[in-house]
């Protein structure tokens, strides 16, 4: 049904009048495709796309989709689609969804939602607004755990600069993963974000220790290197206000939803054909 709409929208923009010329990418018998067209139909396709950040090719691929869906409505017409039952009652669907969904976004945009409000729900749930801790660390990756353990024996007596630049060298030369050309530097990672074993391997070690044992998974042996525990950190107010605040409009929305629900439903006459328990409202698919 929220193709039908978007569908229905599209169409209904196809025609536009008082366009500059720039605006105009194509007429046909008279009907200008605009650049806003354009635009409508990429959001209704891909959300976070932009007509004018396409390449030249996809441009034109869209122009002449929107020509021919010109032709088409001009073709459906001609054969009295619009006269056919079928069409008048998905017409009226259409109407009734985009009739909701118009509401529903009515209420939402007068939700209000006041910076203290925002301030407070960040103050009482900090603990929710960590960066998580991380790791900083670099790794040799090997097929054979004898390699392995001749690569620990080159470095397992160095420390500070001088290991971290011997392991470089190994890694660019002896590694057999992606990162040995870095040096065997991975970027900074969190619990959960690595296979168990290299992962508990690591965050064991202090910062600038070296696994004295290889580190079998799945991909092969490993030769670690914790360079720095990175700690958990607070996330500022300013960096997740908005989203604090687009959360509690969203909850005094469903809120508010559930309570005009409640209200039509205590004031309609309603035979249920089957037992069942009314439901709260949804919101929309906000994307």
């Amino acid at each position: 049904m929220k193709k039908l709409i978007k569908v229905s929208i599209i169409a209904a923009t196809m025609v536009t009048t008082g366009l500059m010329a720039s605006d105009i990418l194509a007429t046909v018998d008279g009907k200008s495709v605009s650049k806003q067209d354009a635009q409508n139909f990429v959001k209704a396709t891909a959300p976070n796309a932009n007509y004018e950040q396409l390449t030249p090719e996809q441009k034109n691929m869209i122009t002449n989709r929107l020509v021919e869906r010109i032709l088409f409505i001009g073709a459906a017409k001609k054969e009295n689609i619009q006269d056919k039952a079928e069409f008048k009652d998905n017409l009226e669907k259409v109407k009734d969804e985009l009739l909701v969904s118009l509401w529903m976004k009515e209420q939402l945009n007068n939700a209000i939602v006041s910076e203290s409000e925002a301030k407070e729900f960040y103050e009482t749930n900090k603990a929710k607004f960590n960066v998580p801790a991380k790791l900083q660390a670099r790794h040799i990756l090997l097929k054979d755990e004898k390699d392995a353990k001749d690569v620990i024996a080159q470095l397992k007596d160095l420390k500070g600069a001088e290991l971290t630049s011997k392991f470089e060298e190994l890694a660019k030369s002896k590694s057999t993963g992606p990162t040995g050309k870095n040096g065997g530097k991975l970027p900074p990672f969190t619990k959960g974000q690595m296979v168990p074993e290299f992962e508990t391997a690591a965050f064991a070690l202090k910062d600038g220790q070296l696994t004295q044992e290889p580190v079998k998974t799945q991909f092969g042996y490993h030769v670690i290197l914790t360079e720095k525990h990175i700690p958990a950190a607070p996330i500022e107010y300013d960096n997740v206000k908005d989203k604090i605040m687009q959360s509690l409009k969203q909850k005094q929305f469903q809120t508010k939803l559930s309570e005009v629900a409640k209200e039509l439903r205590s004031k309609a006459k309603i035979d249920m054909k089957e037992s069942a328990k009314p439901v709260s409202p949804k919101a929309p698919d906000s994307k």
